[in-house]
């Protein structure tokens, strides 16, 4: 099964003063995204994996769940039943495939986007061509366990209200925020947009499919 890693950078923001805000790392903030290849016959696709794998027919849904497999280290992802002891995630949404950075946005609460991809013919049996296949879903994950990086504050994946950025807009855990450190007030296209008790706005240079332009930054 081939396995694409995928990382991406947000571009410079600036505050209201023209300073820099920096660099967004997005590989940090949107978490771990992989694309897991699905194998396809001529009759459609289906799952690839041991029999112990769910049979999707090559699609996930909300409420499946999945872990990393066995046989396709170190990134690679299948479906397993909710019970089964090596799932470590349930599906939250299942969205559109995303190939332009940021285009994609998955609930709050997602600790890890896999990006399923889709091969046909001898592609689908080929592990050593990475990267290869058909973008179909984004699967937006929560972990089973008590770990949860994407929730809000605890400084992983996607940035959403409620988390914590350094002054290069980085987000960080708020529990560790240094005093430079802002909390994320809200997430607006305009910074007219922002609400009241913000003192960082950071306008981004705009990202096609990204809600938003601007993080209202406010005090930690």
């Amino acid at each position: 099964m081939a396995v694409e890693q995928v990382s991406t950078t947000r571009p410079p923001a600036s505050g209201p003063g023209g300073r820099a805000a920096g660099r967004i790392a997005l590989a940090a903030v949107i978490g771990l995204c992989v694309a897991l290849t699905a194998a396809c016959d001529a009759k459609g696709p289906s799952s690839s994996g041991s029999s112990s794998s769910k049979d999707k027919g090559g699609s996930w849904q909300a409420g499946d769940c999945g872990g990393p497999d066995p046989d396709d280290k170190p990134d690679g992802y299948r479906a397993f039943d909710c019970g089964d002891s090596k799932a470590t995630f349930k599906a939250l949404e299942i969205a559109a495939a995303g190939i332009l950075p940021g285009s994609i946005q998955c609930p709050a609460g997602t600790d890890l986007m896999i990006r399923v991809s889709v091969s046909y013919g001898s592609a689908a049996k080929d592990k050593n061509k990475g990267g290869g296949g058909i973008p179909t879903q984004t699967v937006c994950g929560r972990n089973l366990s008590g770990d949860h990086p994407g929730d809000a504050g605890a400084g992983g994946g996607q940035l959403v209200k409620g988390d914590c950025i350094s002054s290069s807009a980085q987000e960080v855990a708020c529990a560790s925020a240094g005093a430079d450190a802002f909390k994320v007030l809200d997430l607006v296209k305009e910074k007219e947009q922002c609400p009241s008790g913000t003192t960082e706005p950071m306008e981004l240079t705009m990202s096609i499919g990204r809600p938003y332009d601007v993080i209202c930054g406010g005090a930690a």
